[in-house]
């Protein structure tokens, strides 16, 4: 069986200690045999020694997917493709279309993604472009365990993008990675959205990059064991994790 799993490359916070981390976000998927690089955070060099740390060549990327135009998600970008210029790339139609021509010079195939969903390879999907702002498309996967989530900050609203992956997929949503926005929250909007996540059904989050330390805390009390830490070299294996009894 291929292996279906997720690793963050880029990311605000690292475990590890090490001995400085930026501003942003960016993860490795593995899906039915596509490599997937999920944003690229905000800086080429830090991105590309993510990479090199946990082995990843990015010479073999199928395919890079970009959430939102914010500046802590594309930063990567350039490197990635002077080191693949024939990755294809995934954009949605809120871009600016100075860069979407830009970008359509510099890779393989592009894909602008419009307001509705689109499949871009076997079980592997965008959300469409949903509303801000800025607008923002999410990452769906059908891992072969269950439906995957991938935001890179949910500008608009986590709930609506898990409702969204949910009606694509027409089943529930078992994983919610990434950044959730809460991170400027207030403690009642914080409970009320980590709530919804539970009441639509999600049985794990990975709270990341700009959900905040509050939001990550409240992810950690309702969810218990089954909020799994983020930050650099953070992995997840969705078939070890599928196997586990559902809350």
């Amino acid at each position: 069986m291929k292996p279906s799993d997720l690793t963050i490359l880029f990311d605000n916070h690292d475990p590890a200690g090490g001995p400085r981390t930026l501003w942003g976000f960016a993860a490795l998927v593995r899906v039915n045999g596509q490599r997937l690089l999920f944003d690229t955070g905000s800086n080429g060099p830090a991105l590309l020694r993510g990479m090199r740390a946990q082995g990843v060549d990015p010479a073999t990327l199928d395919q890079v997917f970009l959430s939102h135009q914010h500046w802590d998600h594309i930063g990567g970008l350039d490197a990635v493709l002077d080191a693949n210029p024939g990755v294809s790339c995934v954009l949605h139609d809120g871009f600016s279309a100075h860069l979407v021509e830009d970008i359509d010079g510099l890779c393989g195939e592009l894909i602008v993604v419009g307001a509705e969903p689109r499949e871009l390879a076997p079980g592997v999907f965008s959300t469409g472009r949903l509303e801000g702002p800025p607008d923002e498309q999410a990452l769906v996967i059908d891992t072969g365990a269950g439906i995957a989530l991938v935001s890179g900050c949910a500008h608009p609203g986590i709930e609506t993008l898990v409702a969204r992956a949910r009606a694509l997929a027409d089943a529930p949503v078992r994983w919610v990675i990434g950044g959730l926005h809460l991170m400027r929250a207030e403690s009642v909007e914080i409970a009320a959205t980590v709530t919804a996540l539970r009441d639509l059904g999600v049985e794990w989050v990975l709270p990341t990059h700009c959900t905040g330390a509050a939001g990550v805390a409240a992810c950690q009390r309702l969810y218990g064991g089954h909020a799994l830490g983020g930050g650099i070299g953070a992995r997840v294996d969705f078939a070890a994790l599928g196997a586990t009894a559902q809350r």
